[in-house]
């Protein structure tokens, strides 16, 4: 069964992304068409980027390294909800993907975004790093704004609205996530 890992973007204190990714999660979990799976980056505490040889050539010396290429090698795409700090996606999520390479490749991603702007900006910039990495990026984009979805900026109260676009994500990563298997297979 295709396998879907729904990554939480974020390591702040205090942090929204936890909520918003468990939402996610709880929908996807009524679905019979994939498997999910939540991928907490505090669960993965990787240092700033310490791998001496490039992602690309597949050398990982560092044990929390090879932990975290296992994870993301497991799925088959991935749906990575991230906040928007500054214009761009959080740190701590950048330097996690940075980590890996081929891990990455011939896999499916949607994203789930928020902050003041709706987190748009944040997934312009993954968007990006995601065509570098091989993989492709659907169409659909969840888009929660801190001042419509969140009571006191703080607490995640989606609007029931926002499901269908949920759905359609879903279905999007999960479609491409079986479309590019036979890629996966071969590489």
């Amino acid at each position: 069964m295709t396998r879907i890992g729904i990554i939480i973007g974020s390591t702040r204190p205090g942090r929204n992304g936890e909520q918003v990714a468990k939402w996610v999660f709880d929908l996807a979990s009524r679905r019979d068409d994939a498997e999910f799976e939540l991928v907490d980056l505090l669960d993965y505490p990787l240092p700033h980027l310490d791998e001496p040889v490039p992602a690309s050539l597949g050398q990982y010396q560092n044990e929390h390294t090879k932990q975290w290429a296992a994870k993301i090698a497991s799925f088959d795409g991935f749906v990575i909800v991230t906040p928007e700090y500054n214009h761009s996606t959080s740190g701590v999520l950048k330097n996690a993907i940075d980590y890996l390479f081929a891990e990455w490749n011939n896999k499916a991603v949607g994203f789930v975004s928020y902050g003041s702007a709706g987190g748009a900006r944040a997934v312009e910039h993954l968007r990006l790093v995601a065509g570098e990495l091989k993989m492709a990026d659907v169409r659909q984009q969840v888009v929660l704004s801190l001042a419509t979805e969140f009571e006191n900026y703080s607490v995640f109260k989606p609007g029931e609205y926002n499901v269908p676009a949920v759905d359609i994500l879903l279905d999007e990563v999960i479609a491409w996530s079986q479309a590019l298997a036979p890629l996966r297979a071969t590489a």
